[in-house]
């Protein structure tokens, strides 16, 4: 289950990505999640993707 909390899930996403060694599509596919969703919660917390470095920073 993704965490709600938008600190939580940043936590959880990065470390997905960074371990599972996919990038943000494919955890959503995975996780069934929406990706706009995401991007959205965590820019709430002044966290952006980037596709370079595969994380929220």
């Amino acid at each position: 289950m993704i965490p709600k909390d938008p600190v939580m899930l940043l936590s959880f996403v990065n470390t997905q990505l960074r371990d599972k060694n996919i990038d943000l599509q494919d955890f959503c596919i995975e996780y069934n999640a929406n990706e706009n969703d995401i991007i959205d919660k965590l820019k709430s917390i002044n966290y952006i993707y980037s596709e370079k470095e595969n994380k929220f920073i």
